[in-house]
């Protein structure tokens, strides 16, 4: 691992601002040590995987300040956090004012709690383009939580809904027609409603009219938690409802994703010896086949919407040979179908995923692409696309 990445990962702040200047910039180097990092973390097991949280919401909502409080709370609790605070460019000067490092001076000097304000720079939808990379530093760094607070939105401007695990929408009395107006985007991105600046009139109001728009939606219902940032008041009920929906949230994601998994391919020294465990579990061998080019004996065992592959070496030299003498039997890959595998691919490759080969066709007619282990998480994956009459 590079020097510059082992800084980050030990907690060198400037390496980390350092790195993340870099990657606002393009900078090749800054994207290779976000690559480096990422797949350190994924074949060392290395810190990462952090609760990423969206707060949105209209110009002078209290955002900046209800953040500054979450961040103070979860410090409480000995959590780490990265603030990545999106402030709008001027269209006259291009500058901006990244006011947020201001608002949060009271977390200077902790090394737990680092603050980034970036610009939009011409991007829309509430977030700067080199967010999204931002995020994936701060996780790969190993930050419990990463706060993405966005410019104040509108109706159209909901991005931080794709790149957050639990988004936050900040709304205050008094708003008037302000929340009829952006109606639309909050019903399609709400995790949370925070009601802030509770202890002004109004904030019941506010409450009912989010409730009377919750009525006429179908599926989940988001929280809705009155806080007073100011006074620190309803925080500790704020990061609950987030702990509480970004497990609800992210199980939902699962359940409605478009990606399934479509086999699980295990190596084995003989078909005869592994097929008689499975079908001792209630599993049935439905077909058996070899397959030339891969010099490889396949057993299929369906299991529900998928199936269990065995693949049996049919020649020494065989790739599942080879896997055998290196790793011994197991899972030797896993196999999942993608509705698009050609924007999947390039969605991949942005972010610097290893692929194994381009998108080809197989045997039955279906588009498949294989990720490298590094890139992964240490399986070998196969992308699938079913080929479509």
């Amino acid at each position: 691992m590079s020097e510059w990445a082992q800084k980050i990962r030990g907690g060198d702040l400037r390496a980390l601002a350092r790195a993340a200047s870099g990657l606002e910039n393009r900078d090749p180097d800054a994207l290779a040590v976000l690559h480096e990092m990422e797949a350190a973390r994924q074949m060392e097991e290395a810190p990462g995987h952090a609760l990423i949280v969206g707060v949105t919401g209209p110009p002078g909502a209290g955002k900046s300040t209800l953040v500054d409080a979450m961040a103070t709370a979860l410090r409480r609790q000995g959590k780490t956090i990265a603030v990545i605070a999106v402030d709008p460019t001027s269209r006259i000067t291009g500058g901006a004012i990244l006011g947020d490092r201001i608002r949060m001076q009271q977390h200077h000097g902790d090394a737990g709690v680092f603050v980034r304000s970036m610009a939009t720079r011409g991007s829309t939808g509430g977030l700067a383009r080199a967010t999204a990379d931002l995020v994936r530093l701060m996780d790969a760094a190993g930050r419990d939580y990463v706060i993405v607070e966005t410019v104040g939105v509108g109706q159209d401007e909901i991005e931080i809904a794709r790149l957050a695990q639990v988004t936050i929408v900040v709304l205050i009395p008094g708003m008037g027609d302000d929340v009829q107006a952006i109606k639309a985007g909050i019903m399609e991105i709400a995790d949370i409603f925070a009601i802030n600046k509770s202890d002004q009139p109004g904030a019941d109001q506010v409450e009912r009219e989010i409730q009377m728009m919750l009525s006429l939606a179908h599926g989940r219902q988001p929280a809705i938690v009155k806080t007073v940032a100011t006074e620190s008041k309803g925080i500790d009920e704020l990061l609950e409802a987030v702990r509480k929906t970004s497990r609800s949230v992210v199980s939902a994601r699962i359940q409605n994703s478009p990606v399934s998994i479509d086999h699980l391919g295990i190596a084995v020294n003989s078909l005869q010896e592994a097929a008689a465990f499975y079908e001792s579990l209630g599993l049935e061998v439905t077909h058996h086949e070899s397959i030339p080019t891969e010099k490889v004996n396949v057993a299929l065992l369906p299991a529900g919407d998928s199936r269990i592959e065995l693949l049996e070496p049919a020649a020494p030299d065989s790739p599942i040979s080879k896997f055998l003498e290196k790793r011994g039997p197991g899972i030797h890959h896993v196999a999942l179908r993608v509705p698009d595998l050609g924007a999947t691919v390039t969605r991949l490759r942005e972010s610097g995923a290893r692929l194994l080969n381009e998108p080809r066709q197989g045997a039955g007619g279906h588009l498949y692409v294989f990720v490298h282990p590094a890139s992964t998480g240490g399986v070998l994956l196969e992308l699938i696309q079913e080929h479509k009459n």
